[in-house]
């Protein structure tokens, strides 16, 4: 017996292949180990970038004494949650439904044909000590009682399975209207944001509001995201010194992150921000959106493609590459520039972190530019000095799709062609590495694609992603209907339609079969197709894409009738529905100055083409008018007269010039 993961594809599970418990990756042959030897399954899931994880690898599974109990009495398995989110979904609703909470490092204990029968997250070590004895004992010695455990708690889980019923009634405009008024109900209007701490940043609900207010005009749902994206970028929970945001804030203020940075995160934001930009004209908005972009594409980045994270660990502590006390910033810029920096970036003597460190914030734009920038670009050289966070290179499908849509979308924001160009070089080089004879696969490293089926966010995210850069290019219009065919080949219910599942017919056969609706950290995989479907349908006049799309949206109704924040990307989808989804099919030369109107005119959610007559399908039979360039806009199957001119546009849609 030996640890087996220095063959795997994950940087997690490479971060575990010197331990001296004896790692195996989730296969048949850990399972058939299992079974031979008639001992359970010690399985622990986590990610890279996961604090806690940390810990409990540098207390537990880097100790001899807890990997001699474990060696003997389990086959220890180690999974990615990043690399296998469907055995991250299936065991945490286990954790969840044993435990009342979840979050990782998850630890369960299975029997050898993957049944849990007891579950939690992290230990200490001694308790964890504790555990493994009471576990192998109660094995040995109460077989009975596990088998039983075991299956009242997977009989339980295939109950919890079942997702939304489908055929429900369709979205409504007083439906939308209501799931707004709900979550308006639970803003923090003092420190902008949802609910109370910790505070994740809620980058699709946010997306919604945004589509609300297009669609109602309404000044409580714009204000509301003004509010939470000028809280999130002033405060502690954005990188004040070079972009990016972290996972979330421990407080109520935005102020102590947990300082990993997750590029779906990011990604999702830049799509709010450049978004709120375009819609607002806020100067805050454009300078996170650019900045954030800039973040990805420096610090992500590798080979055109998208890494996951950054670790909230630098040299084993916690967020010390990012925090300064004053005497830090004083020893840096000299005692005038360090005493204006500390009262411009908000760190004091008592500190808002650890040992009397400060997380920086920018509370509000220095009244001197140049001199902040020159800080700041001296900060930064003095903080590269430091221990870095580790960054976990793995590319994922989902992301890297959130990313390419986000940049094509904040190139036409943020008027950076540049970004347009590296949301097109990911899109390529993802077909390329993660499409396997004809399959999408979930994620790479370095080069080389894993073996993990792709399931239903990244058909979905990337496919969207594809159709994105269509509207931009002209390209990508065949790949993205492949994936979309896929989709409803191998994800969707076959018996009730508008139901989804988050693993394909195909995929490895789990306790169960995942099917979660429910927007997280990431939108669902079900809101994610709608959105897909939604723009496929109308790019391409497919009936098949049109029916799929209106069938999934209504499976939303219940989440956003009872659970309206937890449907933030549902909503989303469903206020472009509202509105037709507007498309806007301009007949123009290469370049055009109406089309270009047109992309920065146009609500969230909206369908926007150019090019000769007969170019796409929104352009059958449309051509420029009397040698002009001309506009079509239409809602639906409705089309208003084509318009010429940049103010004609704007009055079409009911928005300023």
């Amino acid at each position: 017996m030996a640890n087996l993961l220095n063959r795997s594809t994950s940087p997690y599970l490479r971060q575990h292949a010197d331990n001296p418990v004896h790692w195996r990756e989730w296969t048949p042959e850990a399972l058939a180990e299992a079974a031979e030897r008639d001992v359970p399954i010690l399985l622990s899931i986590g990610y890279a970038a996961c604090h806690w994880c940390h810990v409990m690898a540098h207390e537990s599974f880097e100790d001899a004494e807890v990997a001699a109990l474990a060696n003997a009495n389990y086959v220890c398995i180690k999974v990615d949650r990043e690399e296998r989110p469907d055995l991250d979904a299936v065991y945490m609703n286990a954790t969840v439904a044993l435990t009342g909470q979840g979050g990782w490092p998850m630890t369960c204990f299975l029997t050898p044909d993957g049944r849990p029968f007891f579950c939690g997250t992290y230990y200490p070590k001694a308790n964890f000590l504790q555990l493994l004895t009471a576990v192998a004992e109660t094995w040995r010695d109460r077989r009975g009682e596990v088998e039983r455990a075991s299956d009242q708690i997977t009989t339980e889980l295939r109950k919890m399975a079942g997702g939304l019923p489908a055929g429900g009634p369709p979205v409504s405009a007083e439906m939308c209207d209501h799931a707004v008024a709900s979550v308006l109900g639970d803003e923090d209007k003092r420190h902008g944001g949802f609910g109370g701490a910790p505070k994740f940043p809620p980058s699709a609900l946010l997306e919604g509001l945004l589509r609300h207010y297009e669609r109602t005009g309404s000044a409580a749902a714009v204000s509301a995201v003004q509010r939470t994206c000028k809280a999130m970028a002033r405060g502690g929970i954005y990188d004040q010194l070079s972009g990016g945001f972290a996972r979330y804030s421990v407080d109520p203020y935005w102020v102590v992150p947990h300082f990993e940075k997750m590029l779906y995160d990011n990604a999702l934001l830049l799509r709010v921000y450049a978004h709120l930009a375009r819609r607002t004209g806020s100067v805050l908005a454009r300078r996170i959106a650019s900045e954030t972009a800039d973040f990805m594409i420096a610090e992500l980045g590798d080979r055109d493609m998208f890494t996951s994270s950054l670790d909230a660990d630098a040299a084993g502590s916690e967020g010390s590459t990012y925090v300064w006390t004053p005497a830090e910033l004083r020893s840096v810029l000299g005692d005038d520039d360090g005493i204006w920096a500390a009262a411009v970036f908000g760190v004091t003597d008592e500190g808002t972190f650890e040992h009397g460190a400060s997380v920086l914030q920018l509370p509000a734009t220095p009244d001197d530019p140049a001199r902040f920038e020159t800080i700041r670009t001296t900060l930064l050289a003095a903080r590269a000095a430091r221990p870095q966070p580790a960054r976990d290179d793995k590319v994922v499908t989902a992301w890297n799709g959130f990313a390419v849509t986000a940049l094509a979308e904040a190139s036409v924001a943020l008027q950076r062609p540049e970004l347009l160009d590296a949301a097109s070089r990911c899109a390529r080089r993802l077909i390329d590495l993660h499409m396997v004879d004809g399959r999408l696969r979930r994620a790479s490293l370095g080069g080389a694609v894993g073996a993990s089926a792709g399931i239903l966010e990244d058909h979905a995210a990337l496919a969207t992603a594809l159709l994105t850069l269509y509207q931009q290019t002209g390209q990508w219009l065949p790949e993205a209907r492949h994936l979309l065919d896929l989709a409803l080949e191998h994800f969707a219910d076959p018996e009730q339609p508008g139901r989804w599942y988050d693993t394909a017919d195909d995929a490895e056969t789990l306790m169960v079969r995942p099917a979660d609706p429910i927007d997280g950290a990431t939108p669902a995989g079900a809101s994610l197709i709608a959105e897909a479907l939604q723009l496929a349908a109308y790019l391409t006049g497919s009936s098949r894409y049109a029916e799929a799309a209106q069938a999934t949206l209504a499976t939303a109704v219940p989440i956003l009738t009872r659970a309206a924040r937890s449907g933030g990307h549902w909503l989303a989808v469903a206020e472009a529905q509202l509105r037709g989804p507007i498309q806007i099919a301009v007949a123009c030369e290469p370049s055009s100055e109406l089309l270009a109107a047109a992309r920065t005119l146009a609500p969230g959610g909206a369908v926007v083409v150019g090019g000769a007559v007969d170019s796409s399908e929104l352009l059958r039979g449309r051509d420029r008018v009397d040698g002009a360039d001309a506009a079509y806009v239409c809602r639906g199957t409705v089309c208003d007269l084509p318009v010429t001119t940049v103010g004609d546009l704007a009055d079409a849609l009911g928005v300023a010039v």
